[in-house]
C-alpha cells in the first residue's frame, strides 16, 4: 500500500452508532443515529465486500420517507466510488429491489427502508448472490469502516424501472376468475403504487385505502401486525361488503389480513390456509415457520401432508433455511411469506395476497369459512419486556437448565418453548433489541394461566421482574 492510499482510507475511516448495526440489516433514527455520512460509509463497505466476491453490479431503491433520497443518494457515492456500476430502480417497496436483484444484471442490492417503524427511523437492508447478507456480515461492516478498509474505484451510475415488470410477474401467478371485492390498505406506505397497479389488473372490485405514499403515515402506523392498525381497514371491509381485507407494512414486506367479518387472520393462519393448497402440488415438502407460531400450524401441514420444520425467527434465517432444505413455503408469526413455489423464496406481502385470493378462486373456501374451521385456543400476544443486554441470553440459559432438570419437553432451536399440559409457552431473545420475548397458548383459559404463571415463575426465578400477559 502506497502512503498516498494510506491517507486516504485513513481519512475515509467512519464509526458507525453501535445501535445500528443489527442482526438482520442496519437501522437507526435520522439525525440522532443515522446520517448521510453512515449511508456513504455503508455503501464503501458493502461495496467493497461485494467487489471482493466478485459483483461489478448493485441495484438500489427506496422506500417513500422523506428521509430515504439523500440517503439513497449517499449510498450509490459510496457503492460508486468502489468502482461499481449502480443500477437506481427508484422509489417502491422492498419486494420491487428483491425482484430487482433476482432479475437485472446484477450481483446485489440494498434497499433503504424503515420497514414498519416510525416516520424519523430509517436503515438499509441488504443481499448479496440472490442471498440476504444480515448477521456477522452486517457486523464486519462496521469493523471494514472503521479500519477504513475500502475497494477504490470510479464506478457509474444507471436509472432504470422495473416497477411495469415487477406488476407484470406478480399479475402473472393471479388464478381464477372470481369476482371478489377486496379492500386494500398500503397505510401509506412504499407498497401504494405497485397495490394499485396490481388492483387495477384483476377481474373483481377494489377499494383502495391510504394508496397515496406518505412517509409521515398519516392515516396509522404502517405496520398490520398491530390490531390497531387494523381497524380503518375493518370498517371499510364491513361497511362496503367485502369478502376480505388485505394490508401491508411501510415498505411491502408483510402483510396483514382480515375475513369478510373483519377478523384478523394471523401470520400462522394465513400461513396455513397457503400451506394446505402448496402441498397439494408438493405433497411431502418440508414448511418452515417461526418458533413463534402456533402448534396448530405445524400439526395443520402435517395433517395435510407436509413435513413441519420449525426454525429460528428472522426473515434472513428463514430465507436461507429454505434454499438448504428445498423448502416451497415458508413464514413467520410476523406475518413475513416466502414463495419459493413459483416464485423467487423472498418475502413480498403483494404477492402472498395475490395467492390468497386464488386460494379463495381454487377452493371455493371463504376466509370466514376456514377461520371458523380451526380449533379455538388461547393465547397471549407476542409479549415483548426489557431485559439488559448482557443478561438476555443468560437468562435464557438458566431457564433451560431449570426446565431440562426437571425433565420438561423444551425445544431450544430459539431460546425456549415448552409444551406442557397441551399447551405450550416461549420465551426467547430478541436478536435487534434488550428485549426477551415471550408467548403462551393452551387449549383453554385455565390451562394459559397455568402456563403464563409457570413462565413468571421461571423469570423471578432468574432475578427478573415478569410482564403482564
Amino acid at each position: 500500500m502506497t502512503e498516498a492510499t494510506s491517507t486516504q482510507l485513513a481519512a475515509d475511516r467512519h464509526d458507525f452508532d453501535p445501535t445500528i448495526l443489527r442482526e438482520y440489516d442496519v437501522r437507526g433514527v435520522v439525525g440522532q443515529t443515522l446520517f448521510a455520512a453512515d449511508a456513504y460509509a455503508l455503501g464503501r463497505a458493502f461495496g467493497s465486500v461485494a467487489w471482493r466476491r466478485g459483483a461489478k453490479a448493485i441495484a438500489v431503491g427506496y422506500d417513500g420517507r422523506h428521509s430515504s433520497p439523500d440517503l439513497a443518494d449517499a449510498l450509490i457515492q459510496g457503492l460508486g466510488d468502489c468502482g461499481l456500476h449502480v443500477v437506481n430502480i427508484g422509489r417502491g417497496p422492498t419486494p420491487m429491489l428483491y425482484f430487482a436483484a433476482y432479475t437485472l444484471d446484477v450481483q446485489g442490492g440494498v434497499m433503504i427502508t424503515g420497514s414498519h417503524n416510525p416516520p424519523d427511523y430509517n436503515g438499509f437492508k441488504l443481499l448479496l448472490d440472490k442471498a440476504s447478507f444480515f448477521g456477522a456480515d452486517i457486523q464486519d461492516l462496521g469493523r471494514l469502516a472503521a479500519a477504513g478498509d475500502y475497494e477504490s474505484g470510479s464506478g457509474s451510475v444507471e436509472t432504470r424501472s422495473v416497477f411495469d415488470a415487477y406488476v407484470e410477474r406478480l399479475v402473472q401467478d393471479f388464478e381464477g376468475d372470481g369476482r371478489l371485492k377486496v379492500a386494500w390498505d398500503a397505510g401509506n406506505g412504499a407498497m401504494g403504487e405497485a397495490m394499485a397497479a396490481v388492483t387495477a389488473r384483476l377481474p373483481g372490485e377494489h377499494i383502495l385505502l391510504n394508496e397515496v405514499v406518505d412517509g409521515t403515515f398519516p392515516a396509522h402506523h404502517p405496520d398490520p401486525t398491530v390490531a390497531e392498525n387494523l381497524k380503518q381497514l375493518q370498517e371499510t371491509v364491513l361497511a362496503k361488503g367485502c369478502d376480505l381485507g388485505v394490508a401491508f407494512d411501510g415498505d411491502g414486506d408483510r402483510i396483514g389480513i382480515i375475513d369478510s367479518q373483519a377478523r384478523i387472520l394471523w401470520g400462522d393462519q394465513i400461513m396455513l390456509y397457503l400451506a394446505r393448497d402448496i402441498l397439494k402440488q408438493h405433497p411431502g415438502a418440508t414448511i418452515i415457520a417461526d418458533v413463534k407460531a402456533s402448534q396448530m400450524l405445524f400439526d395443520g401441514i402435517a395433517e395435510a401432508g407436509g413435513e413441519p420444520l420449525m426454525w429460528l425467527t428472522g426473515h434472513s434465517i428463514i430465507k436461507a433455511k429454505m434454499k438448504e432444505v428445498d423448502s416451497p413455503f415458508a413464514g413467520e408469526m410476523s406475518a413475513h411469506i416466502f414463495f419459493a413455489d413459483h416464485f423467487y423464496g423472498y418475502d413480498d406481502a403483494l404477492y402472498a395476497a395475490i395467492r390468497v385470493l386464488s386460494v379463495i378462486n381454487k377452493s371455493g373456501e371463504s376466509l370466514a369459512d376456514f377461520r371458523d374451521s380451526l380449533p379455538r385456543l388461547f393465547n397471549t400476544p407476542e409479549v415483548r419486556f426489557p431485559c439488559p443486554e448482557d443478561r438476555k441470553k443468560a437468562v435464557i440459559e438458566e431457564v433451560k437448565e431449570r426446565l431440562q432438570a426437571e425433565g420438561a419437553e423444551v425445544n431450544d432451536i430459539d431460546g425456549v418453548r415448552v409444551r406442557e399440559n397441551g399447551g405450550w409457552w416461549l420465551l426467547r431473545a430478541s436478536n435487534t433489541q434488550d428485549v426477551l420475548v415471550a408467548r403462551c397458548e393452551a387449549g383453554d383459559q385455565a390451562n394459559l394461566e397455568r402456563l403464563t404463571a409457570r413462565l413468571r415463575d421461571q423469570l423471578k426465578a432468574s432475578g427478573l421482574e415478569p410482564p403482564a400477559f
